[in-house]
């Protein structure tokens, strides 16, 4: 059984999520999709494995995701699960707002999210070219911006 670390606060999972968290939007390729590719929200957090039991600590935290191995000694602690995206991990950043440049990539994902995946836009070629623009310029050290024409929905 894993003791739950009465020293992580929601301020505390703010600044390592600052450090060593990440939102990110994977666009893969499956045939069975009606634009032929799938859209992959993720927020993620990777820990050398002498670290895993902060992780499912993490995990214990939010009440959701996997503790998983990414690699050889690296594990990871993964959400893609679209509903508790939208109903934990999104509130979580909008009310324990980050503090690096980080949040930028955060309000992308979560215009991804809220404003394309959930509404199906992803499902349509506007769409899909919408999110691939913004993706485009998430965990990037020269895109940290927001730039509101991109997060406008034509139709």
């Amino acid at each position: 059984m894993i003791k739950i670390n009465k020293r992580i606060t929601s301020d505390w999972i703010r600044g390592f999520t600052d450090g060593e968290g990440c939102f990110y939007v994977g666009i893969n390729k499956n045939n069975i999709m009606t634009m032929k590719v799938q859209v992959l929200p993720e927020f993620s957090i990777i820990q050398h494995q002498k670290d895993v039991k902060l992780l499912h600590e993490i995990k214990i935290f939010f009440g959701c995701g996997l503790v998983k191995r990414n690699n050889k000694n690296i594990m990871c602690y993964s959400v893609r699960n679209l509903k508790h995206l939208n109903e934990i991990i999104i509130p979580f950043f909008e009310d324990n707002e980050l503090l690096t440049l980080k949040k930028y990539n955060f309000i992308k994902f979560r215009w991804i999210v809220k404003s394309m995946v959930e509404k199906k836009y992803h499902l349509n070629s506007l769409g899909l070219e919408k999110i691939k623009a913004v993706k485009k310029r998430m965990n990037t050290q020269k895109n940290n911006k927001i730039e509101s024409n991109l997060l406008e929905i034509d139709g």
